[in-house]
């Protein structure tokens, strides 16, 4: 392998293991914060939206000349779309466990390949339908507990996230246009009804030093570094980083608040994570025989 590739390869594991990592976070950093869901949705996206407007005027001031978010009808409907899915994590945070709340909403690339599939007409590989009978099967045993547990509305709101991802992922690459800025700027729907709501409920945050962590740092440096990450790497290995939120997310919870998922969660969640696993195992090692030098 080529210096240059070797390099290249090199910047795009760090930066995509980074990004999964600052991702893991945002549940444990929402929880530490203890606060109304309101204020929490308020703090957390309005921080994220106020820096990611920085930055978008820095950009266009020392950028060169290429502009990184473009108003247009699409990439409004991706930002409402992203908006919409981080209040309904948020949401979900409240109502159930991390671990239901994380392997579900790892379902969205399956939501994805099927929103593609009807959309665009690019129908899904055997083995992407095989991986998603699969994790529907993983879901349906972690929703079932969950209606067992009394958690159903929270397990179905990391439905609608997914959902919503998914959705928002599809209409961006329908568009073309450069929707990296799109989440963090879906960021200011979630911020401002959670500070409408908030003036009428009230603004009860014990520690919001943790939303402020998360919301201005965390979750910016997650974005950028995953959206990043496929310069350097293919497209189905960055893929992969996402799945180290599933995978920490749970660790992070119960060794601050020692919570312990179900043995139900546990088995819906490794049979998901398995086809998950497989399933990108094979799109990396397919795009390898298609570019045998990276």
């Amino acid at each position: 392998m080529p210096s240059e590739q070797f390099d290249a390869r090199s910047k795009g594991l760090v930066l995509t293991t980074a990004g999964g990592l600052a991702l893991s976070f945002d549940i444990p950093l929402v929880r530490l914060a203890d606060g109304d869901i309101w204020p929490v949705l308020a703090l957390r996206n309005l921080s994220t939206f106020a820096l990611a407007f920085v930055i978008l005027l820095i950009l266009r001031r020392v950028g060169d000349g290429r502009v990184p978010f473009r108003l247009s009808i699409r990439s409004l409907a991706a930002s409402a779309l992203y908006g919409l899915s981080t209040m309904a994590f948020i949401a979900a945070v409240y109502q159930t466990t991390t671990a239901n709340l994380v392997f579900i909403v790892a379902f969205n690339p399956m939501f994805g390949a099927l929103l593609s599939w009807f959309f665009l007409k690019e129908r899904p590989s055997s083995a992407t339908l095989a991986t998603m009978a699969i994790m529907v099967c993983g879901v349906a045993l972690i929703v079932g507990d969950g209606m067992a547990a009394g958690h159903l509305f929270g397990d179905l709101l990391a439905l609608a996230c997914g959902f919503l991802i998914a959705a928002a992922l599809t209409i961006g690459r329908a568009s073309k246009e450069p929707m990296g800025f799109a989440p963090l700027m879906g960021t200011l729907l979630p911020g401002m009804t959670g500070l409408v709501m908030a003036s009428q409920t009230g603004f009860a945050i014990s520690d919001p030093q943790w939303v402020l962590l998360d919301g201005a740092v965390m979750m910016p440096l997650a974005f950028w570094c995953l959206a990043t990450g496929p310069r350097y790497l293919p497209a189905a290995e960055v893929g992969m980083f996402y799945l180290l939120e599933t995978i920490l997310a749970p660790i992070w919870m119960w060794l601050i608040f020692t919570e312990a998922p179900s043995r139900m969660t546990l088995v819906g969640g490794t049979i998901m994570l398995l086809g998950l696993i497989g399933n990108s195992v094979l799109q990396v090692w397919l795009s390898r025989r298609v570019q045998p030098g990276v």
